[in-house]
């Protein structure tokens, strides 16, 4: 069951659950289903709406289950663009009662496909009735009930498992970092060096991929492969459903490993990475950002590790960030420029990025919102949580050699380096886009004196991402130091 709010609204780091086992059990299931609609519906991804027209390649919810003496923990890989919280709460309470895991033991990422369903407003109508029949044929409703029959498959599958764990670069240049200093000082995104106004880019990329594979125990046979790169899943775009570049890593390891193998894609910290070279006119293809992923991946696959005493630790903390300010004039703007956007009157990109962050922070901050107008993503759980929003921070860890942590929203790529750098453990995955969306993006503090879109389409306040830093590392460091 969610946690009680009073209990939520304590200062960050207070509450942090660990669960260790050492027992020589561990079992380990995977899973996965069809979360493609049947029908056209709304797609995700931007701030205008589209129908879809068909099908490129089918979305799926891929889960793990891992399992050792009493502690548990189940993982959820959805091609969505984001996780709701009020998806994130439907999911882990079925799930939980399900499997038995603890809920605060389950997480659901997205790997933000932008060619994948925008549920959200379906999602709050379900939410307001959910017993009327459009609410059970709903899509939404089908959503959460197939991510929580992948958790239960991969839990009722979980078998014992030998792991082998590493991390190699990605050598060919398939991610960029998409904001750039000007010459003013300023910071813009989506910028390339045609521009004379551009000096350089604003940040670093990540070029790991964090890998873990899991075989097995009884007959050395694959069952999946964990993958974690930091890049935007933005490099399809139309009007067709897509898993995006993923696709191509799955269709890649199956063809090793086989039919059988599950690919589990963790976006990587990407808040501002994306597939366009600066330096060429031209963009990469999905297709070849693929397949120049999946050839590193099963190229490195031969050199992973095993782990040894593959012990399963789970910690969980609720960190409180602080949310941004909105003032009564952000609001009035809000009502004034969204009903108009939405009427067909053509509103500059950003003015209407930070309309729609005013309507949120307005449901966000308020039980009874101030603005009479109908937002992209009206909120249930989260509504009028107050001046912070509490959200959750996960690590794995398996042994002592590889750890996976779990982060909400989208995070600019400086934050998952830092809890890399700082991590005990050898292989160290972090996953963006779990369990809450609303947080929208997360830059590092020095980003948001630069400004830019990012900064913009923030709810939380600067300082928050290196809250989640601190929150991880304390977490990784505390799993990693031998019971006394």
């Amino acid at each position: 069951m969610p946690l009680p709010t009073k209990l939520l609204r304590v200062a960050a780091f207070l509450i942090l659950v660990t669960t260790t086992c050492v027992a020589d059990d561990l079992r380990v299931g995977v899973a996965d289903v069809d979360i493609t609609p049947l029908e056209s519906y709304p797609m995700a991804g931007y701030f205008h709406e589209r129908l879809s027209t068909g099908q490129r390649d089918p979305l799926r919810a891929k889960a793990i289950v891992m399992r050792d003496g009493d502690t548990a923990c189940a993982v959820a890989f959805c091609d969505m663009v984001g996780v709701a919280r009020d998806l994130y709460e439907e999911v882990r309470g079925q799930a939980a009662k399900a499997t038995g895991i603890d809920p605060s033991q389950i997480v659901v990422s997205a790997t933000h496909s932008h060619t994948a369903p925008d549920y959200f407003a379906e999602l709050y109508r379900v939410q307001q009735q959910p017993d009327s029949e459009a609410a059970k044929k709903s899509y939404a409703k089908h959503l959460s009930n197939q991510i929580v029959a992948a958790i239960v498959q991969a839990n009722a599958a979980a078998v014992p498992v030998s792991i082998a764990c590493g991390q190699t670069n990605q050598e060919t240049p398939v991610a960029f970092n998409r904001r750039f200093v000007m010459r003013d000082g300023s910071v813009a995104t989506w910028q390339n060096y045609r521009n004379p106004k551009v000096v350089r880019a604003a940040g670093p990329i990540d070029p790991e991929i964090g890998l873990l594979m899991f075989r097995s125990a009884a007959d050395d046979q694959p069952l999946g492969v964990m993958s974690n790169f930091a890049l935007h899943l933005d490099t399809v775009g139309g009007t067709q459903w897509s898993a995006d570049f993923p696709f191509y890593i799955e269709q890649a390891l199956r063809k090793q490993l086989g039919e059988q193998t599950i690919s589990l894609f963790g976006t990587g910290t990407c808040g501002d990475i994306n597939h366009s070279n600066p330096n060429q006119k031209e963009r990469n293809k999905c297709d070849m950002i693929g397949g120049s992923l999946a050839t590193t991946i099963v190229d490195a696959l031969p050199t992973l590790t095993k782990i040894e005493s593959p012990r399963l630790q789970v910690s969980h903390a609720v960190v409180q960030l602080p949310l941004q300010e909105v003032s009564p004039q952000e609001i009035e703007r809000a009502r004034q420029l969204v009903p108009a956007a939405e009427a067909g009157e053509k509103i500059a990109m950003l003015d209407l990025v930070a309309a729609y962050k005013a309507l949120q922070l307005d449901q966000l901050r308020h039980p009874n919102p101030v603005s009479d107008v109908t937002p992209r993503r009206q909120l249930h759980s989260l509504r009028g949580v107050g001046a912070s929003l509490p959200v959750d921070v996960t690590t794995i860890a398996l042994g002592d050699q590889a750890a996976i942590v779990f982060l909400p929203g989208e995070v600019f790529v400086d934050i998952g380096l830092a809890i890399k750098r700082g991590s005990p453990y050898p292989t160290t995955l972090v996953v963006e886009l779990s369990n809450c969306i609303e947080t929208m993006y997360i830059p590092t503090r020095g980003a948001y004196a630069g400004g830019g879109y990012e900064v913009i389409n923030s709810s939380v306040a600067a300082g928050s991402g290196e809250m989640l830093i601190e929150s991880a590392l304390t977490q990784l460091r505390q799993l990693a130091t031998p019971a006394q």
